[in-house]
């Protein structure tokens, strides 16, 4: 095997990052000394108010009496229910993305002109400059696509003109642009790395300007662009649930923090898809699809309650799958009794399941998804109630549309930068100061000693 001083860990990194950890370490009782707030949340679980948003709206709890109480969540749009905006497209048979983008964006519902203007702009934008695919997407191609995504959002900046003008106009065509090629981007990129690595057959379909967002994706990532309505109209529908979730998440919070110092859209956006690849964040999905793929080798009979239970109790307790202690997929930072976007998504994924011949593994998740919070109230010490969320049933949904596993992240991002954009102007229009959160310093201080001297 080829040496790589890129990648090796030597013995005197190993020593010098013990050194460097012996350095760093804080005591945990500080923080509560100091009315730290880890995380920017107290210690139940509560956000930081850091800003104001106009743009979503998460509710999960609700004062009744001077206490909070906690409620089966909600998730509004610029003061729409995302429940009531998937039931009115889909009952109407059309897609969402599009049509949701343009309300988080401009604080309105389109009408049928705005909404035939707008998709065609969308369209437009769908292209890459020429030889980009060529000359940066096919060079060097990585393993994780988010890095691809990051990479090729970083280079759009040589092709932009006005890349560094934040005037509102510049920036949303700034951002237009990158929704309509966050696809391209990333399955381009997962088609180069699987034929460089993989040896597969090498397929750029180019994209259709009639096509929906989410018919696009189908269109592009398989080899013969061929998909059903019902999952087209799915992907669509997870698309619509990912795009948007608070100021407070912690990409969306990366697009506000690193805007405020006025840098260019482009470092904005790759600031926010690293931050969104973190498996605390935007991974998650991929976890429930491989500890699913586990339970179902370990568990013999998967309708039966207690067998089911044993291994849940067994994630809970590190002797199960990867030995993290989590039943991925339960449980939010804000939502405890129910997480809306996994509620509104059960009932499309179990048509999928349907179609796909896959009821059984479905009556597993809705199993699980009955245990778990059971489980974890047995075996833990919660201060609030847990459910599941978007992840338990995404990741699912993926799988039966035969998702490559390296584009589960990137989806999420083709979905959110939606959101990013819209915070983006938020934050541009209300020009702001720099976010510049304090921290206190507890080191001591020491008289400068010459290096003869020292030990």
């Amino acid at each position: 095997m080829e040496h790589n001083i890129y990648s090796e860990v030597t013995p005197e990194i190993i020593r010098l990052a013990k050194l460097n950890e012996q350095a760093d370490m804080i005591a945990t009782e500080l923080f509560t000394k100091f009315d730290v707030k880890r995380g920017l949340r107290d210690l139940n679980g509560k956000g930081v108010l850091a800003g104001l948003t106009r743009i979503s709206d998460v509710r999960a709890n609700r004062m009744v009496d001077g206490v909070q109480i906690p409620i089966h969540g909600d998730l509004f749009y610029r003061g729409y229910n995302v429940k009531d905006l998937v039931s009115g497209f889909t009952k109407d048979d059309r897609f969402g993305f599009e049509e949701v983008t343009y309300l988080l964006l401009f604080d309105k519902l389109p009408n049928k002109k705005e909404l035939e203007d707008f998709r065609n702009l969308l369209a437009f934008y769908r292209n890459l400059p020429t030889n980009f695919v060529r000359d940066i997407i096919m060079k060097a191609p990585s393993k994780d696509m988010m890095n691809t995504l990051a990479r090729s959002v970083l280079t759009l900046y040589s092709y932009d003109d006005r890349a560094d003008d934040t005037s509102l106009p510049n920036v949303l065509r700034q951002c237009l642009q990158l929704i309509s090629l966050f696809p391209l981007l990333s399955i381009y990129g997962y088609q180069a790395y699987s034929y460089y690595h993989d040896g597969k057959s090498l397929y750029i379909h180019s994209p259709q300007p009639e096509l929906s967002a989410a018919e696009n994706i189908l269109h592009i990532l398989r080899p013969d662009s061929a998909y059903t309505p019902l999952e087209a109209r799915i992907l669509d529908i997870a698309l619509v649930l990912h795009m948007e979730h608070g100021g407070g998440n912690n990409s969306t919070f990366t697009t506000h923090v690193v805007t405020s110092s006025l840098t260019d859209t482009y470092s904005v956006i790759a600031a926010a898809i690293g931050s969104l690849k973190g498996p605390r964040h935007g991974g998650a999905n991929i976890k429930v699809v491989q500890m699913f793929e586990d339970m179902k080798r370990e568990v013999y009979d998967w309708t039966d309650e207690d067998e089911v239970s044993v291994y849940l109790t067994k994630l809970l307790n590190k002797d199960a799958f990867d030995h993290a202690g989590l039943i991925y997929g339960v449980g939010h930072a804000v939502y405890s009794k129910s997480d809306p976007r996994a509620v509104i998504f059960k009932s499309f994924v179990e048509k999928l399941s349907e179609e796909k011949g896959l009821q059984r593994e479905f009556a597993l998740y809705s199993l699980v998804e009955k245990l778990a919070p059971e489980v974890i109230a047995r075996e833990r010490q919660i201060y609030k109630g847990v459910s599941i969320n978007v992840d338990f049933y995404s990741g699912f949904v993926y799988h039966m549309l035969e998702l490559p596993m390296e584009l589960y992240t990137p989806i999420f991002a083709m979905a959110r930068i939606s959101g990013w954009s819209a915070h983006r102007m938020e934050e541009l229009a209300n020009n702001g100061k720099i976010i510049r959160p304090a921290y206190k310093p507890i080191g001591s201080d020491h008289s400068y000693m010459d290096i003869s001297s020292r030990p």
